[in-house]
């Protein structure tokens, strides 16, 4: 194996490992080795299907394996922090899925265990990577759409599982922490600011989660944000861009294929913009390897990922007073 490749090992087997799977084969510069679940039976069942090589019965057994480099973290939500800081202490880099912890002082302490280690740790928001993301920043930033006056965006799916963790408040739970982070962390990436104050409005279902919220945010310059998360309304997805010469539109802006397509509109006309990029998770593992083998920053810093943090307690904290919250 070169030193040039990095070997994985996935904390766990939930479905959304299956993302990484592909991409972890059709790159030079990373391989999955090892996979972990609470039970070997399952750790075996998965690596036979997923032809990996290790399986282990236990989470602590992967981090103990020496040839592990990077470790992918796709716990539920209330795990993210212990088991990253583990992951760190045990001298791996992990790649952490969204949100990366559920408060700031998980966030700081996983920034310290990382800082002690010299290891990395990154939050898994696939999009930054891909070239579609830093086409609509340049767009933006290069002043295509005249002064930045509002950003829409929304992230909704119809949840349809009763024992998904997702409905526990106690886990992590609800649409805020799981696809609301999304267009946030979009709109504070395209504004390259973060928001001065928030209000934030949810509908809480029975069992105590967020199953709809709707987020305004007001920005520097007065631009403001504003959108919506659901986990009980059907599958809507898309970020909107206005500004005050021209609009722009992302229709898949959070998982992006090898071929997109934005739409900037001008005086009545609209121009299709296209695209070529990379599969999305196919970009995130990239990025790691650069960041892990080439020293470049990773697209998704950890300071980023505790303003991320931030401006979501701050919401939950307006919607739980009924006032708006300064950040």
């Amino acid at each position: 194996m070169p030193a040039s490749c990095l070997r994985w090992g996935f904390l766990s087997t939930a479905r959304i490992t299956k993302a990484l799977l592909d991409p972890l084969r059709n790159s030079k510069r990373n391989q999955l080795l090892a996979v972990a679940s609470r039970s070997q039976d399952n750790a075996d069942e998965y690596a036979r299907k997923h032809k990996v090589k290790r399986a282990y019965g236990s989470y602590v057994d992967l981090l103990a394996d020496p040839e592990i480099d990077v470790i992918y973290n796709p716990l539920p939500n209330h795990l993210h922090a212990e088991w990253t800081i583990k992951a760190i202490q045990a001298g791996k880099h992990v790649l952490c899925e969204k949100p990366l912890a559920l408060s700031l002082a998980e966030v700081d302490a996983m920034s310290a265990a990382a800082e002690s280690s010299g290891k990395l740790i990154a939050e898994a928001f696939m999009y930054r990577s891909h070239p579609q993301t830093l086409k609509t920043r340049e767009i933006v930033a290069d002043g295509r759409l005249g002064k930045i006056k509002m950003v829409r965006g929304s992230f909704t799916f119809m949840m349809t599982n009763p024992d998904d963790y997702r409905w526990k408040p106690e886990m992590g739970g609800g649409g805020l922490l799981d696809v609301g982070c999304y267009p946030l962390s979009y709109t504070r990436f395209v504004l390259g600011a973060e928001p001065l104050e928030v209000f934030g409005w949810q509908v809480t279902g029975p069992t105590g989660v967020d199953e709809l919220f709707t987020a305004q945010l007001r920005f520097p310059q007065n631009v403001f944000a504003q959108f919506d998360c659901s986990i009980k309304i059907p599958y809507h997805v898309f970020m909107e861009i206005v500004g005050d010469e021209a609009t722009l539109i992302i229709p898949r802006p959070f998982n992006p294929g090898p071929k997109e397509k934005l739409y900037l509109t001008k005086d009545g006309k609209t121009e299709t913009i296209a695209v070529k990029g990379t599969e999305s998770y196919l970009a995130e593992v990239e990025d790691m390897a650069d960041a892990i083998l080439l020293n470049k920053p990773p697209r998704v810093s950890l300071s980023d990922s505790r303003a991320n943090t931030a401006v979501i307690l701050a919401l939950f904290e307006s919607a739980k007073t009924g006032k708006p919250i300064t950040i």
